[in-house]
């Protein structure tokens, strides 16, 4: 057989499905789409150790490229395979949430709190330790020759540019994305995903997890 099959697996991926194959954990093209098409449907992993809980991961498997390889060639052993994607990469196994729509709203309400006294919190705490009041203060005798009466233009310009400093970085307003750019917070949430994935990958290296079970 002279076809050539592409195979391209992500560093993770997310199923609801108990049993996983090679069709859902990544893509394949091949000139022969019949190669696909069966090898789509060719089973990867089932899996067993299934947590039950109020969690919605269940469990998490991390797969060799090998693996993937070896499996392919049991249906087609002379097809050539060409990786363009992760030599390891993880699946994990979820069982679908139950929707609470309340509960949801309760959590919801608790992190905005959070983030809104915790932000205001760091604000002032900032404010006081490089005494912004009083520097605002001696700042407007100094320009005016009046004292200061704790809320000037300079307060309340600074409040302003604060608010918009804010709306700025993180790039919404409302519901509203101000540009394409990834937030930052969705950036460190990207960094923290891919160093927890590379993390998993390496301790299965280590521990020969993902070597041919016996």
């Amino acid at each position: 057989m002279s076809e050539i099959l592409y195979v391209k697996f992500e560093k993770n991926t997310k199923t609801y499905n108990q049993t996983i194959t090679l069709g859902e954990a990544g893509e394949m093209q091949c000139a022969d789409s019949a190669v696909v098409n069966r090898l789509k449907t060719e089973k990867l992993h089932t899996f067993q150790n299934v947590k039950k809980g109020k969690h919605a991961c269940a469990d998490r498997k991390v797969f060799s490229i090998m693996e993937v390889v070896e499996k392919v060639h049991k249906v087609y052993p002379a097809l050539e395979i060409q990786n363009l994607g992760e030599q390891d990469f993880i699946v994990e196994y979820s069982t679908k949430p139950k929707e609470q729509p309340a509960l949801t709203a309760l959590k919801i309400a608790v992190v905005c709190l959070i983030c809104f006294f915790g932000s205001a919190f760091s604000i002032m705490a900032f404010n006081n330790d490089v005494s912004t009041v009083d520097m605002f203060g001696q700042f407007y005798t100094l320009m005016t020759g009046q004292e200061s009466d704790g809320f000037t233009i300079l307060e309340l310009t600074y409040s302003l540019g604060l608010s918009a400093g804010i709306i700025a970085f993180f790039n919404h307003i409302g519901g509203r994305r101000l540009s394409k750019e990834p937030t930052p917070i969705e950036v460190e949430m990207r960094l923290y995903e891919d160093d927890v994935n590379t993390t998993l990958i390496n301790t299965a290296s280590r521990n020969g997890i993902h070597k041919k079970e016996q």
